[in-house]
């Protein structure tokens, strides 16, 4: 039983080694893209619209929102609609307080009254419906850009014609381990964004820093069919649009575009977020993208049970030396391949110098992996004081 628990931990390891250095392959093909010149030196044309879906927000709505209207893009070419979901707090009063003609801000209560199980995906859809913008790019209320944020996506646009956009997202840190850990395993997520939408193998992309056409999402029904779904305003979303669109689909890798976002504080708003995400992942119509969590995960499970196995088996204190020795080695591997493919990506992100916390955060990856795992599958979540099954 142990030595068929050792040889398929082996094979499930060579699998995610595979996949690991083909992620990196992808993402060193993908060029760095910056703002062409004739971009800059014509009139643009994209009129966009920015929509942020919030909810008890008074602590970043406003950073959030003058990050935007500092923006190097004209301001008669874009605008913003906040969507205040039924926040107790100061979050509307904030937005309200802004004078630029170009932020709005609705409530979804005068829309929404019998209880739904997405409220994102439904602040989205009636942002959208009063929008007047051609590109509908989405963010968070706890996010902020640099001030070439919405040239870097419209200069893209123009010179592609995507029908969706996935663009880069990164969790700031501070000197605890909490938020390192989020970056770091952030940082891994972004990476594997844009290798799988470059290679068009499966379709990823973070809610934070999301473009679309507006005729896309009209086209392929909006939400229908996933809007009882609590999360995925953004990944399913995606899908529908390859389906019906499977070569306007494209992630833009540009450090101008970069999207910065707020690290969850404690160890329960985390796991809450990652069960959240979690959860969605029977939701894939892409196949191929659940077989790829299929593998991480048993991968991870796996990599828990042989140190258990060693620590219960009754056999002689060398055989258990052993296995853990054989565990070890596989740890040192995983961690090995990961900081390959994380080194460019850290490149990108300019935040090498983080890599130094990756061997530490390891066992507590595995942990989490496999916890917020069973929980999106079988458990509930609390999300906005909301408890979501």
């Amino acid at each position: 039983m142990e030595l068929t628990i050792l040889v398929i931990t082996a094979i499930f390891f060579l699998g995610y080694a595979a996949l690991i250095l083909f992620y990196r392959y992808c993402w060193l093909q993908i060029a760095d893209y910056e703002t062409s010149a004739a971009f800059i030196n014509k009139s643009p044309s994209t009129k966009i619209t920015v929509i942020i879906p919030a909810r008890d927000e008074e602590q970043n709505i406003g950073r959030c929102l003058q990050s935007i209207i500092d923006q190097t893009y004209p301001s008669n070419l874009f605008e913003i609609i906040v969507v205040d979901d039924h926040s107790t707090d100061n979050t509307a009063q904030i937005v309200q307080s802004f004078h630029p003609q170009n932020i709005h801000c609705i409530f979804l209560k005068d829309f929404v009254s019998d209880t739904i199980n997405s409220y994102k995906k439904k602040a989205i859809e009636i942002a959208i419906a009063q929008s007047t913008g051609d590109l509908i790019v989405t963010t968070d209320a706890d996010c902020n850009m640099g001030k070439e944020w919405l040239q870097t996506i419209a200069s893209f646009y123009e010179e592609y014609r995507p029908a969706c956009i996935a663009a880069p997202v990164s969790i700031n840190s501070d000197n605890s381990f909490l938020s390192i850990f989020q970056a770091l395993d952030f940082m891994v997520l972004q990476g594997i964004t844009g290798a799988a939408v470059y290679k068009k193998i499966h379709s990823m992309c973070n809610g934070a820093n999301f473009a679309y056409e507006k005729n896309a999402f009209h086209e392929v029904g909006g939400f229908k069919g996933i809007d009882t779904i609590a999360s995925g305003d953004d990944m399913l979303l995606m899908h529908k649009i390859f389906t019906l669109y499977p070569d306007r689909v494209f992630f833009l890798k540009s450090q101008q575009a970069i999207v910065h976002t707020q690290p969850m504080y404690t160890w329960k708003e985390f796991f809450n977020q990652r069960v959240r995400w979690a959860s969605k992942a029977e939701k894939y119509d892409d196949k191929r993208i659940f077989a790829v969590l299929v593998l991480v995960y048993f991968f991870n499970l796996l990599l828990l049970l042989v140190p258990v196995m060693a620590i219960i088996n009754h056999q002689s204190d060398s055989y258990r030396i052993s296995i853990i020795d054989y565990w070890l080695g596989l740890l040192i591997l995983k961690t090995t391949v990961e900081l390959f493919f994380l080194f460019p990506v850290s490149t990108f992100f300019s935040r090498q110098s983080m890599l130094w916390w990756f061997p530490l955060a390891q066992p507590f990856h595995i942990l989490y992996t496999i916890i917020a795992g069973w929980l999106g599958k079988f458990g509930k979540y609390s999300w906005k004081s909301r408890t979501v099954k």
